[in-house]
């Protein structure tokens, strides 16, 4: 027989240098380090073999234990083997121990399958360096951003202690994406962290900062104030009237950092990052964020040659002028991508972006600019449309950016006179352009016209959108470089969102609204393009009894294409709520 085991406490107490990750410690059904990796033989004069004992069953887990088996570790697990009786020596078996493995399965396995392994619990990741993928799609408006930030990332930076291989590819995922607090506390923090860890600098490939729009004026009354027990009742009472007499109110930020500050923290500290993301915020009569430490002597902000991609959340807060951009493009002198998304409608955001545009940098390539993203459908246009009429015609001044762009997308209010003017300012012999992404708020109509709203049921916008498709169609022979082309109308409050206006050009294959006028000039100016199908109704939708009507067999799908004059059918007196 063999000896009795020692006891579990005393194994427990053996000194371990070798990491165990979910190991049958963890456990309180089973205390003690995992399985250990090699086993000292045990002297002859302690071995005794009883010769009619035909097996040595070893006991069975607890029902308890989580895991049926041991947990494996780095290297074989080592056994003592009970020999037959052929094979025993004067009475005592051969202990036989095999060869200890100094790599696991798991290290052994090649750098492609643990990425694979790893981009399982962190997410798809893309090359911070590349750039659309195609014609209409981009790395932000993937959320690329956005796709590595873990929900649980303590949990997921314990994955770095696995081997050295799992350290340098975790850490690769955690610090690729940084979100900074804009103040002068956080930025000051972020530095001393990377200085005391100078390796982590370059994993860095997207650093966001973002700027708090208020603070806290007093503080705040604090409801976990503890009180002895036989008062406890009585102030919990005097709760509501200490909160209201303990106010709080806000205040405009006096710590946050300026762009200056910001750019020589990225400068200084983050030589591979090529995205910058700025988040201004969004308040009432929000404050901007300044450019320089001192306003009174304007110089340049650092700058920052490895920056590619640049996307302003907020942008009112960050840019309200032409020379507030020009500013920012100038410390970043290789950016290609300009993401500018602003948070709420306003006429001073028309107005700025169309004093920008006609001015954009020659290395600037790629544009996506948000003015509007409601997605909901207007009566009749805002009074602040009629401002921006009365000092520019944007869609004018937006065309004047196409011939330096290859990659356009823009949601907001535009016309066909985008398309016109940009006809004239282009050749097709110079052009780069590639791909248009519109998403239409609302078509510019004359300031006069007081029912310029949306709808599938409005007419008037149906053939307004119309003869934006038409000028897309006919400015393709000067726009030769084309392979994308979207134009679209999204309205949420639709009961038939299906049927919302959309034209698509891709591959030379058409899909949307179409019309004799668009057929034709689209045979002009792109012989090979045709349309998919040509449906000449909408099936069995429409009004009917003062009501819409919508057959049950009617597909939710967006169809491959819609006849212009089909929308009349929906014009039943009433407006779709």
């Amino acid at each position: 027989m063999f000896p009795e085991p020692p006891p579990q406490q005393n194994r427990a107490e053996e000194p371990s240098s070798t990491l165990h990750l979910m190991t049958t410690a963890s456990t309180p059904a089973t205390p003690g380090p995992s399985t250990p990796t090699s086993v000292r033989p045990l002297p002859i004069d302690q071995l005794k073999i009883d010769d009619h004992e035909e097996d040595i069953v070893p006991p069975a887990r607890p029902k308890s234990t989580p895991f049926p088996e041991a947990d494996m570790v780095e290297g074989d697990i080592q056994c003592l083997l009970r020999l037959s009786d052929g094979d025993r020596i004067d009475g005592v078996s051969q202990l036989l121990l095999p060869a200890p493995s100094t790599t696991s399965h798991l290290c052994g396995l090649p750098l492609e399958i643990h990425d694979c392994i790893l981009d399982h619990l962190f997410g798809q990741r893309s090359s911070a360096a590349s750039r659309t993928t195609g014609p209409g799609k981009s790395k932000i408006l993937r959320s690329w951003g956005t796709a590595l930030r873990h929900s649980r990332r303590k949990e997921v930076a314990r994955l770095s202690l696995v081997s050295g291989k799992w350290r340098h590819l975790v850490q690769d995922r955690l610090y690729r994406h940084l979100k900074v607090k804009g103040t002068r506390e956080s930025i000051a923090q972020a530095v001393e962290w990377f200085q005391e860890h100078p390796h982590l600098c370059p994993y860095v490939k997207h650093i966001e900062v973002w700027f708090p729009v208020f603070q806290q004026k007093n503080p705040a009354f604090d409801r976990t104030l503890r009180v002895p027990a036989p008062e406890r009742s009585s102030s919990l009472r005097a709760l509501p009237t200490l909160a209201e007499s303990a106010s709080i109110t806000y205040q405009s930020p006096s710590n946050n950092c300026t762009l200056e500050e910001i750019f020589r923290f990225v400068q200084m500290t983050l030589g591979e990052a090529c995205i910058l993301t700025l988040e201004g915020g969004d308040r009432k009569k929000p404050p901007m964020v300044r450019h320089f430490l001192n306003p009174s002597q304007k110089g340049s902000l650092p700058e920052i040659p490895q920056i590619k991609t640049l996307v302003c959340k907020g942008q009112w807060n960050l840019i309200r002028s032409n020379e507030d951009f020009q500013n920012i493009s100038k410390a970043l002198p290789h950016l290609s991508e300009w993401h500018g998304l602003y948070a709420k409608p306003k006429s001073k955001s028309y107005i700025s972006m169309a004093a920008t545009l006609p001015n954009l940098a020659r290395t600037l390539t790629h544009l996506n600019l948000c003015l509007e993203n409601d997605y909901r459908r207007e009566a009749a246009s805002p009074m602040f449309v009629k401002k921006v009429g009365g000092k520019t015609h944007f869609c004018i001044e937006l065309a004047k950016a196409i011939p330096t762009l290859e990659h356009l997308a823009f949601t907001g209010r535009i016309c066909k006179g985008f398309f016109d003017q940009a006809a004239k300012l282009t050749s097709p012999r110079t052009t780069r352009m590639k791909s248009i992404d519109l998403i239409v708020k609302n078509i510019c109509r004359p300031t006069y016209v007081w029912n310029d709203g949306t709808g599938i049921t409005d007419m008037a916008f149906i053939q307004a959108f119309e003869a934006l498709v038409i000028s897309a169609v006919k400015s393709l022979d000067k726009l030769a470089a084309m392979e994308f082309l979207r134009i679209r109308f999204i309205d949420l409050e639709s009961q038939v969102p299906a049927l919302n206006p959309y034209f698509q050009l891709q591959d030379n294959h058409c899909t949307g609204i179409w019309s004799d006028p668009i057929v034709d000039n689209l045979r002009r100016t792109r012989p090979y393009a045709t349309f998919a199908e040509k449906a000449d109704t909408l099936s069995d939708v429409g009004f009917k009894d003062g009501q819409l009507f919508i057959p049950g067999n009617f597909s939710k799908t967006r169809p491959q294409s819609i006849k212009i004059s089909s929308y009349s059918t929906l014009m039943g007196g009433i407006t779709i709520t």
